[in-house]
């Protein structure tokens, strides 16, 4: 019988089963400018699996996918990698449709599909290392917790040597092409950045942690299966991805720069520029991103691979600029590291916009090597020299720190 969506096969025994969402812009808070996709698949052999599930509303595209190989009722296990609304929203609906004999979930995520669904679920647990056969193959299930919920594992399917990695080295864009290898690289490696910079980076110790357990594990993997994006099936591909967790886990400080501020009249535009040009002199990279025109994780995708981070504010209210407040939160979750930076501003009559971002950078544990910047009304010819002479001593200071 025809279906309206139907599954891709990926391997002997995996097909792809999952939701393309075209329209999603906002994922908590970042910008998914490309939309996103919710992946799961279906694995077939004596017994069948179904391995992850997709965002509520979404349930009808994939239990088509899923009819376009067999019938639903046919499933014979569920099996939930990460409880998180994106992937697990529509469990109940498939469990009511597929009625399978197990639905199987690490211990942390019985709870937590309980608190979900309100005890709607029957939940089997698997302990890390457990396995469970499809009678002609097995699927082995690896804790991988804070990568990145409590409850998090992956799920190998050693019979076609595919890794079901659940979020870790994903990426948010809608693509009919399953596969890294046939989109952009540009693309490519510009969302697997942003991806890891909003999502993974307040873990990254965990990541290198999980990257050394499942190293450990020698898996043959010849698919890296994601729940979100297109999949790594070349072999250097899956190198760089998990070459570049380890890397971006580390957050060694570059030459790049980050000056991230908002303007009011103009006057701490004229200052960030100035900065712009001191950084330069003393051999840094600056980006200037200004507010009205980057969004909060363009600056956290950026940060991930900066070894500054100078913001600057005018003062509103004695307070800081609401962008810059809200960039100021949204990155103090991340969690960035290794990071040089300053606080700068301009003010009319109360100086303390530059004195509370000064305190937000405090508190990100940033190296404040230079004292609060300020600038009172409109810079003139001196105080953008003293902007430039100060970006230079975040230069200098950043400069100290990069290997010779």
């Amino acid at each position: 019988m025809a279906q309206a969506f139907e599954a891709m096969k990926l391997t002997d025994r995996v097909y792809w089963v999952g939701a393309i969402d075209w329209s999603l812009r906002n994922f908590h808070g970042y910008l998914t400018s490309r939309g996103t996709t919710y992946n799961a698949y279906l694995v077939v052999g004596e017994k069948t699996a179904l391995i992850d599930t997709v965002k509520a509303g979404f349930g009808d595209e994939m239990l088509s996918r899923v009819a376009s190989v067999m019938d639903p009722s046919d499933i014979d296990y569920i099996v939930s990698n990460h409880a998180e609304m994106d992937h697990s929203g529509c469990l109940t609906q498939a469990v009511e449709r597929i009625r399978p004999e197990k639905l199987i979930a690490s211990k942390a995520a019985v709870s937590a599909l309980d608190q979900h669904f309100h005890g709607a679920l029957q939940v089997t647990p698997v302990s890390n290392g457990e396995t469970l056969s499809l009678g002609d193959a097995e699927l082995t299930f690896v804790e991988t917790k804070m990568l990145h919920w409590p409850e998090s594992m992956v799920t190998y399917f050693g019979g076609d040597a595919v890794l079901f990695s659940q979020d870790a080295f994903g990426m948010h864009l809608a693509s009919t092409e399953r596969y890294v290898d046939e989109l952009p690289w540009d693309i490519v490696e510009y969302e697997t950045a942003k991806y890891f910079a909003n999502i993974v980076l307040p873990y990254a110790p965990v990541v290198v942690k999980a990257l050394s357990s499942l190293a450990g594990l020698d898996l043959k993997v010849d698919l890296l299966a994601t729940d979100h994006g297109p999949l790594w099936r070349q072999p250097e591909h899956r190198e760089w991805v998990t070459g570049k967790y380890g890397e971006w886990s580390e957050q060694a400080p570059t030459r790049k720069a980050v000056v991230v501020y908002d303007t009011m009249w103009g006057s701490t535009d004229m200052m960030a520029r100035a900065i712009g040009e001191g950084l330069s002199a003393g051999g840094a990279h600056p980006l200037l991103m200004p507010l009205s025109g980057s969004h909060r994780s363009d600056v956290a995708t950026e940060v991930l691979t900066a070894g500054a981070l100078v913001v600057g504010s005018p003062t509103l209210n004695k307070t800081l600029y609401p962008t810059v407040a809200d960039v100021l939160a949204y990155l103090t979750g991340l969690t960035p590291k290794n990071l040089v930076g300053g606080a700068f501003g301009s003010y009319g009559w109360a100086g303390q916009g530059s004195s509370h971002v000064q305190e937000a950078l405090e508190k990100m544990k940033v190296d404040l090597v230079v004292e609060e910047l300020k600038v009172q009304y409109v810079p003139d010819a001196e105080a953008l020299a003293g902007c430039r002479a100060w970006g230079r001593t975040i230069a200098d200071a950043l400069m100290a720190r990069l290997p010779q």
